[in-house]
């Protein structure tokens, strides 16, 4: 978590589920398809998100009823903007669920409304938009015409990849029927390669061609060619350049992670060539040993061309079984320009859609693991450091709200910094970069929320600077601040490959008694006034969660017995013998800092009160800053439409000074109060002693009695106690008895019965 972290959020008390986002081609204004709604919001100003236009586009009540007819949850039968892109110059295209009825429209991009076409405003979106909103899909426009993977029926069962609003001699298009062509699917991204003139395609699916007795998923990639129209005789309308492969993210000798959860395209450098397009992928697993946990990787545009122009699998029709051998390749599938070609050639791609060998990572391994966290969305981006090496950037959400940061070095991957954004785990989420803004914009039923890709101004010394190992901030020399690389002109000091303190920082680090670096963000300490017995609480916050955090106190060691840490607090009592000065200091890479000082000090005025800490506890005293705000979007109740900045700081504790005239005062009333607690331990001295002789007294009685008391013989001890019971004595019975032993012997037959005055 990164405290201080500016976000904008932008919401309407009216409008939620803000999911579906769409920058203009200017990146000046960000399109949000929302629930009922689709808005047009102004991103012109740096961290503003502001409401330009609104377009209102629900069902009707009709429309409505007869979709919780269907047995439709009323909160899903609303229309949930799920499609929405440019068009051309002049419009865009927008489609939604519409109360389980997809319905398309054209958008005017001049004065941001509805238009018509051919007379209606709207169009029959099956094929287009997914009739769940929950349903997973994609879309991309192409030269006009609009590229969809989605389901084309109420139940979800029928899926289609497609292209829609062909004109002139071009074709709507489809899939063919046949079956293997899909599986199951769950449609996540697609791309477009313009020097291949294809359109990929990343999704999910059941693998049939492997026979194991558990459902198998496998993530694949597919392409279609843009120039497709489909055969004269043979699959016509349909496509005839349709092949797809799977991709594999596994690591050596582990299980591999094989579904897909979301695909982000990142663009070669300025120069390079297209090949080197880089698709990054999150992957998790369905087995339980990877269970929350997810996987990043990367494959290159080249490995996919290379498994598509490879061979492909045949399936046999009688067994449904897939094998390797194929009798004589006739053609080449998935090659453009295959509409134009005779029967057999299209029965031939028909029959083999499936390449035989799978994609693996670039650099054969995975991107990023995560240890805990399991990962819903990503975007990449890259970037060039200091000092001129191109580095890449990626921004994953993970599924409880938070927005990692991670720079890939050295065949790993370094999480940079973790952003909360939402306040709670949300279903639909979506991620959207603009690199002209450098802001990540995240959709979500809370709203929009805009986050800068940095933020330098957070690390306050050079060490800060460098350990982040961020490629976007460098430490300025010259001005002694952390700044973008973009405004560092001269003397830049980074280390995004290592984070190497010693190495970049010498002018700014000095060396302890033991010769270890270390430096100190604070200049002075921090006076902490307590009472005596109170509870005592020093916060320490790091801006990195990778530093150890280690409590001093000057001069003495904390012994565990007084003093709890935990999670950079630490507890103890108030007393004379706790009371001075306390460092924190923090470790990471080799290299120490110190956070914060304090010293504490006891208060000579009782009438001032501490400041608490707990809202709990009215004994606890703020003993440390305040503690830095999460960079949570704050929950917004106005009606009319906002935009919240949250920028998260430290507050330093307040302290208050005893006046002047209070001290002698203050030293007569301490007197009097040890006096009074040595007169009242001097009287539970005496006590205790007078309580001991008591005791003794009273033993060395016993033992005397217990010398001198006459003792009964048996038959006196019997008439003693029948007396004793009530009962009459039987002296002709206690006659003919015998006593074991002679009489006056100081043995009882029985248990010793003394005399009623006889202390037992």
């Amino acid at each position: 978590e990164s405290p201080g972290r500016p976000i904008t959020l932008f919401n309407l008390s009216d409008v939620s589920n803000t999911t579906t986002l769409l920058l203009s081609n200017d990146e000046e204004t960000l399109y949000v398809g929302a629930r009922d709604a689709i808005l047009s919001l102004n991103i012109s100003k740096t961290g503003s998100l502001e409401l330009s236009k609104k377009i209102d586009w629900s069902p009707t009540e009709t429309e409505l009823r007869e979709c919780i007819m269907k047995g439709t949850n009323k909160m899903d039968c609303a229309n949930f903007v799920r499609v929405l892109q440019v068009l051309n110059s002049t419009h865009m295209f927008a489609c939604g669920t519409f109360a389980f009825g997809p319905r398309c429209s054209y958008i005017s991009s001049e004065d941001f409304s509805l238009s018509s076409s051919a007379g209606e405003k709207h169009e029959e979106g099956r094929g287009r938009c997914p009739y769940n909103p929950y349903n997973k899909h994609t879309a991309i426009t192409v030269g006009g015409e609009l590229y969809t993977a989605t389901v084309a029926d109420f139940r979800g069962n029928r899926p289609v990849i497609s292209r829609h609003l062909s004109e002139g001699d071009r074709v709507d298009m489809k899939l063919d029927d046949t079956p293997g062509w899909l599986e199951d699917p769950t449609f996540i991204s697609s791309a477009y390669i313009p020097s291949e003139e294809k359109v990929y395609f990343f999704f999910s699916e059941m693998g049939r061609e492997y026979d194991f007795i558990e459902r198998f998923t496998v993530s694949r990639v597919a392409q279609v060619c843009t120039s497709d129209v489909g055969g004269q005789r043979t699959l016509q309308r349909r496509w005839t350049t349709f092949t797809k492969a799977q991709l594999l993210c596994q690591a050596k000798d582990e299980l591999p992670y094989n579904v897909l959860q979301d695909m982000s395209t990142l663009w070669p450098a300025e120069g390079a060539s297209e090949d080197e397009t880089l698709f990054y992928g999150i992957f998790s697993s369905q087995w339980s040993v990877n269970s929350g946990r997810s996987a990043v990787c990367a494959f290159s545009l080249r490995d996919v061309k290379d498994v598509f122009g490879g061979n492909y699998k045949t399936l046999n029709r009688d067994t449904l079984r897939w094998s390797s051998r194929m009798q004589e390749k006739i053609a080449n599938p998935g090659e453009c320009g295959l509409h134009n070609s005779s029967d057999n050639v299209l029965r031939f791609v028909k029959e083999h859609f499936l390449a035989d060998k799978s994609v693996s990572p670039a650099n054969q391994g995975l991107a990023l693991v995560s240890g805990d966290q399991r990962y819903t969305n990503l975007v990449a981006q890259r970037v060039k450091g200091a000092n001129g090496r191109e580095y890449t950037v990626l921004y994953l959400l993970t599924e409880s709200g938070f927005l990692h940061k991670a720079v890939l070095v050295g065949g790993g991957a370094h999480i940079v910094e973790e952003i909360q954004v939402l306040r709670e785990p949300q279903r639909v989420t979506n991620l959207l970069l603009s690199i002209s803004k450098g802001v990540v914009f995240v959709g979500s039923s809370e709203g929009v929320a805009s986050v800068p890709v940095s933020a330098c101004a957070l690390y306050r010394s050079c060490a800060e600077c460098v350990l982040a190992r961020d490629p976007l901030c460098a430490w300025d020399s010259t001005r002694r601040v952390c700044a973008h690389v973009s405004a560092v002109t001269d003397q830049a000091v980074q280390d995004v490959d290592g984070g190497n303190v010693l190495k970049v920082c010498k002018n700014f680090t000095t060396l302890n008694p033991r010769g270890r670096a270390v430096t100190t963000t604070v200049s002075h300490s921090e006076v902490v006034s307590v009472s005596l017995k109170e509870v005592v609480r020093l916060r320490c916050r790091t801006l990195s969660q990778l530093a150890t955090l280690h409590w001093e106190r000057l001069g003495s060691e904390l012994s565990p017995d007084i003093y709890i840490k935990e999670h950079g607090v630490l507890s103890f009592l108030a007393t004379p013998t706790t009371l001075g000065s306390y460092r924190c200091q923090a470790t990471e890479n080799g290299f120490t800092q110190t956070l914060c000082l304090y010293e504490v000090r006891q208060k000579e005025d009782p009438s001032l009160q501490p400041i608490s800490t707990s809202s709990t506890s009215s004994t606890s005293s703020t003993l440390s800053p305040a503690p830095a705000r999460e960079t949570t979007p704050r929950e917004k109740t106005e009606t009319k439409p906002t935009t919240q900045t949250s920028a998260s700081t430290l507050i330093p504790a307040v302290t208050q000074a005893p006046a002047h005239g209070s001290k002698h005062m203050l030293q007569h009333e301490s007197s009097a109060s040890y006096l009074k607690e040595l007169v009242a331990v001097s009287v539970l001295l005496a006590m205790c002693v007078c309580a001991l002789l008591l005791l003794v007294a009273y033993d060395l009685r016993k033992t005397y009695h217990s010398r001198t008391a006459p003792h009964l013989s048996s038959d006196d001890s019997d008439q003693e106690r029948e007396v004793l019971q009530g009962e009459s004595p039987h002296p002709e019975k206690q006659s003919s008895e015998k006593s074991p032993h002679p009489p006056n012997t100081g043995v009882s037959n029985g248990p010793n019965v003394y005399l009623p005055n006889t202390p037992i």
